[in-house]
């Protein structure tokens, strides 16, 4: 909380480090941050073939920029953002971390992997995405949580210590946890449904009562992640210029909809840059 970043950027994908790479160039005190540098999706790429110079795997384009990060001193920090707080300072949060930055660029991407019917009518009243922040809430309740990698195993153990129950619904493959109240689904549910809160999970196999359901992936809707933010359905509603509807606060990539294609998440993360670069100045003026 002691240093205020000129820009925060959020989100490890092409949209966040061409941001990244620009502020670099425009000599801005940048923090860097995401949940995975570059991502599965792009590392497992058969054949990247949209990306001027490019031709080869995706594991082949992410071997080249990481050469190009070292060589041009990019650092990138990996947390998963939780929260945005816009305000004269924007607070960012992940997990027990708070930074702070007078501007943002919100690089998130999309992910609808586990993304079931009802989920953000539910937000703040029951549907979390983030078990570190409100696991707690829920000491000795009934909960869900829908797993979309092996890689949140750690979150569901966490949730475990709380719950007296927890139902996990894994969309993998062989999960197993060590905790005895994990109660493991291979099934994705249907429905988040409830009245004032959550009150029960929807699923083919009938109905399940629970207290909250925990959506553990990548990336949060940005609308759930930037209280206030203005979107068109899953998608941030910004101007030519990256602006969202929140001042200071931009947005790039495949976050901000349609095409999701490398090029042009790697044209708006500069935008974005030159944009929060240019709010920047003339806030200062």
């Amino acid at each position: 909380m002691d240093k205020i970043y000129d820009v925060m950027v959020v989100g490890g994908g092409i949209a966040g480090y061409s941001a990244a790479l620009t502020l670099k160039s425009l000599k801005r005190d940048t923090l860097w941050l995401g949940a995975e540098l570059f991502g599965e999706k792009l590392r497992a790429a058969e054949y990247v073939r949209n990306y001027p110079s490019v031709h080869g795997s995706g594991a082949l384009f992410a071997s080249r920029l990481e050469e190009q990060m070292q060589q041009e001193g990019i650092v990138f920090t990996r947390g998963r953002a939780d929260g945005i707080y816009a305000g004269d300072v924007f607070t960012v949060t992940a997990a027990d971390q708070v930074y702070t930055a007078r501007s943002v660029i919100l690089a998130t991407g999309v992910s609808q992997t586990g993304a079931v019917q009802g989920e953000t009518d539910f937000l703040g009243r029951g549907v979390s995405y983030c078990a570190v922040c409100d696991g707690a809430l829920y000491r000795g309740k009934t909960i869900a949580a829908v797993v979309a990698s092996e890689k949140f195993a750690e979150e569901v153990e966490y949730l475990a210590g709380f719950a007296a129950t927890v139902h996990a619904f894994c969309l993998y493959q062989h999960a197993s946890f060590s905790a005895k109240n994990v109660i493991v689904h291979t099934e994705k549910p249907l429905r988040v449904e409830g009245t004032l809160r959550v009150e029960r999970l929807i699923r083919k196999e009938g109905v399940l009562d629970v207290d909250a359901v925990f959506f553990l992936r990548d990336a949060a809707p940005p609308a759930a992640l930037v209280g206030g933010l203005e979107v068109e359905g899953s998608q941030v509603k910004t101007a030519r210029d990256g602006s969202t509807n929140l001042p200071g606060l931009f947005a790039a990539g495949d976050v901000t909809g349609r095409p999701y294609q490398y090029a042009k998440a790697a044209g708006e993360g500069l935008v974005a840059a030159y944009s929060a670069h240019a709010y920047l100045a003339e806030k200062k003026a």
